[in-house]
Parts: structure tokens; sequence; C-alpha cells
């Protein structure tokens, strides 16, 4: 399998790049951050894995059609996409900026949406079928303050695959979404209180790996999931069925 995830250099979307390249598929990792995506690289290779970087800017529309044609030049197929890349801003919506929903509009949908559409019509031009997976959140399932231009976009790819069912389909090509909720990732471990917090307010009493979100990825990726698209599978430890908030 020759798989992109973009967003890749660390958290979710290395540890995606990582167990895909051991289960030897061959992996483009994206990340804006080029040191950072060669150090992840790097490390995927040394532990036997066929990983190539792409650094670049996945809300740029030239950039993305580059992307995806690096893939193919270099793999010979695109058989997976996974749209990992996104931004987070947190703002209180009565001083929400438009700057800061502007950027989050840029990469969390319109990035992803082009992306989207561009790796489908590689995949409708192989004729080989292929599966798409593009990362959500539980803040586009559920109200979480602080988060509601987030939130909005989450939602929107949920949408955006179910939308996609009717008009991909007829090429064999999935398209799926998991929302992850409380994750350690090098991100929220900058926050001392983060475990303890999502500990608490967690039904399953502990934040989710990256390993556990890669799993979720893997499972709708795979020949197992063949018969699976428009879903958007949670994974939360159960968070959404109470919804406590941290604050």
């Amino acid at each position: 399998m020759n798989v992109i995830v973009t967003g890749a250099a660390q958290g979710i979307g290395f540890e995606i790049c990582r167990q895909m390249a051991l289960r030897g598929a061959s992996v483009l990792l994206n990340d804006i951050d080029e040191i950072m995506a060669q150090h992840a690289a790097a490390r995927i290779r040394s532990e036997g894995g066929n990983c190539q970087i792409l650094a670049g800017d996945a809300s740029d529309v030239e950039f993305i059609k580059r992307l995806v044609q690096t893939a193919v030049t270099r793999f010979g197929s695109l058989d997976i996409l996974v749209a990992n890349a996104g931004i987070t801003t947190f703002g209180d919506f009565f001083e929400y900026q438009p700057d800061s929903l502007q950027k989050l509009l840029d990469l969390n949908i319109r990035g992803n949406f082009f992306l989207t559409q561009q790796a489908a019509l590689q995949m409708r031009s192989q004729g080989q079928g292929g599966r798409i997976l593009l990362m959500s959140s539980v803040t586009g399932q559920q109200s979480h303050a602080y988060l509601a231009a987030y939130g909005m976009t989450k939602a929107a790819l949920q949408m955006l695959a179910k939308s996609l069912v009717t008009e991909l389909s007829p090429y064999g090509i999935t398209i799926n979404c998991v929302a992850p909720g409380a994750t350690l990732t090098e991100r929220t471990l900058d926050d001392p209180d983060y475990t303890s917090t999502w500990s608490r307010i967690t039904p399953l009493k502990k934040p989710a790996t990256v390993a556990d979100i890669a799993a979720a990825v893997l499972f709708l990726t795979s020949p197992e999931a063949g018969h699976i698209t428009g879903q958007t599978l949670v994974v939360d430890g159960g968070w959404t069925s109470v919804s406590p908030s941290p604050y």
C-alpha cells in the first residue's frame, strides 16, 4: 500500500505513519516543518519502515497537487490518504477574530477538501479503489468551551465524508473520519494538568494514546473495512457519552 499522511512529523500523524510503514506500506510523510519531518522519517526508517517526506503547506492547493503527484512518482500509485493536518485555535466566541478563523478555514476545511479531491482523482484514474481518512475531533460532535470555531471545522469534515459517499463509492473509494478525544501528544503534555484532568473526566479513566488513534485509522483504511464508508469513529474513552467539561 502507498500512503500519504499530512501533518505527520509528530503526535497522531507520526504514529499513523510509523504503524503503516512497519506493516509494509510505503509512506509519504508531510509536514510544514521540514526539519521535524526529516527526523520523523529517519526514526521510522531506523525501525525498518519505508518512509519518505515532502515538506510543505497542506492548505496550499498547488502544493497539494504536487504532494499527490510525488507519491505517485515515488511509489507508483496512491492507495490511502490520511488527511491529518489541522490547527487548533482556542478563543472566547465574543472576542474571536477574523484572522484566527481564516487560518482554521484555510487548512482544516479548504486544504483538506482539495487534498481529498486530488487524492480521489488519482484513485479514480488508477481504477483500483482506495481509502480516504479525514481526522476530525470529538469537538465536532459535542460542545467544548472556547473551541466553537475549531469544532465547526471538524464537524464539517464529518459531513464531507458523509456527503462524498455518493460520488466516491462508484469508484471503490471509501471515505471515513476518526474523531479523537483527549490524546497524549507532545503538545498536550506541555500542560502539566492534562493527564490528570482528562483521566478524571473520561469514563475509561485515561486519555487516549497516539497508538489508540492510529489503531482506528489502520482499521478504517484496511481491507477489513472495505464495506464501511461515510462514517465517523469516535475514539475518546467514552467522553462524548457524558461530556463533562475539563474547566
